[in-house]
């Protein structure tokens, strides 16, 4: 009896092993790594882990602040995160492995799931700083966004384009969003470009503090720049308050981005259930609205992850 006793509580403490095995290999962590808290990335970044979270069984997901796309994708190469926001100049430049831009090596294990919606650059200016095109400028405080950030390559791009530098500028501040706005409202800085999707916040909320001008972006610096990401756009009029008219603009497709670590069913759920979700994004951040099935891949700047592929194939997108 004794030794059938030791069986049963061996056997029973194998199923109990190999069980607790299965739920640990079952469970499955998404980290969505978005940029900083006044953006677009972040509430979308939360909105899309609230969906994962309630419709992928067995995964917790999570929403990461971080200094957005340059920074999301490498964290994606070194395993630190299952999905990014990135801009796709930063997303090129990352799987090309461009130095200059923040990438000391080809980010090769970066795979796409998805286009979102198009960043506009906005480059807001108080309406004292005398501000009005790009060549103003010139000698002027202007905030860049965060270092190494997508929208620090952009300004960069820009300036370029239009003959300027930032030993043009009077002083250059390295700064997210909220805390570009704040010292602007301050009267510590003359202008800050902001790359993100319209009616970002972080505008919303100067634009009802101090008087503003954004500043136009014209289609000739826009082709100047020479990268066919960046595209000729409007910001519409009464975007922002005071804003009475359209101000012309250049926009830049955003993707979402994965790494190849990530298993085929995993990925296929997290496109899967992305559109699933659309009311749910639209309601976080109205730039969601872009979100449309049909332009999934249109324009994806690395190869599909293969779990995403097979949901795009099952849609129709992929013959």
């Amino acid at each position: 009896m004794r030794w059938i006793r030791k069986w049963s509580m061996a056997l029973g403490l194998g199923a109990a092993l190999i069980s607790g095995a299965a739920m640990a290999q079952q469970q499955q962590f998404v980290n969505v790594l978005t940029g900083g808290q006044s953006g677009v990335y972040y509430p979308l970044g939360v909105a899309i882990s609230q969906i994962y979270g309630k419709s992928i069984p067995n995964v917790r997901a999570t929403a990461q602040v971080t200094k957005a796309s340059a920074e999301n994708l490498n964290l994606l190469q070194a395993g630190r995160g299952e999905l990014a926001f990135a801009l796709a100049d930063s997303v090129s430049n990352a799987w090309n492995g461009v130095e200059e831009a923040g990438f000391k090596q080809k980010l090769s294990k970066l795979r796409g799931l998805s286009a979102t919606y198009n960043n506009y650059i906005q480059i807001v200016a108080s309406a004292d700083s005398g501000i009005k095109s790009l060549a103003d400028l010139k000698g002027k405080r202007v905030s860049v966004g965060a270092a190494k950030s997508g929208t620090e390559l952009n300004a960069r791009a820009l300036l370029k384009a239009a003959g300027l530098s930032y030993s043009d500028l009077g002083k250059v501040e390295y700064l997210p969003f909220g805390e570009s706005v704040e010292l602007m409202k301050n009267r510590q800085l003359d202008a800050t470009l902001q790359s993100a999707g319209l009616g970002v916040a972080s505008i919303r909320d100067l634009s009802t503090s101090v008087k503003i001008v954004i500043v136009p972006i014209t289609a000739d610096v826009i082709a100047k720049v020479g990268d066919a990401a960046y595209q000729p756009a409007t910001i519409p009029a009464n975007t922002y308050t005071g804003q009475t008219t359209d101000v012309a603009t250049c926009a830049i497709p955003n993707f979402l981005i994965t790494h190849s670590g990530v298993s085929d069913d995993l990925a296929y759920q997290m496109a899967k259930q992305l559109y699933a979700n659309l009311d749910t994004l639209h309601a976080a951040h109205n730039a969601a609205k872009a979100i449309k099935l049909e332009s999934a891949i249109k324009g994806m700047p690395v190869p599909l992850h293969p779990g995403a592929e097979r949901f795009y194939k099952e849609a129709g997108l992929i013959k």
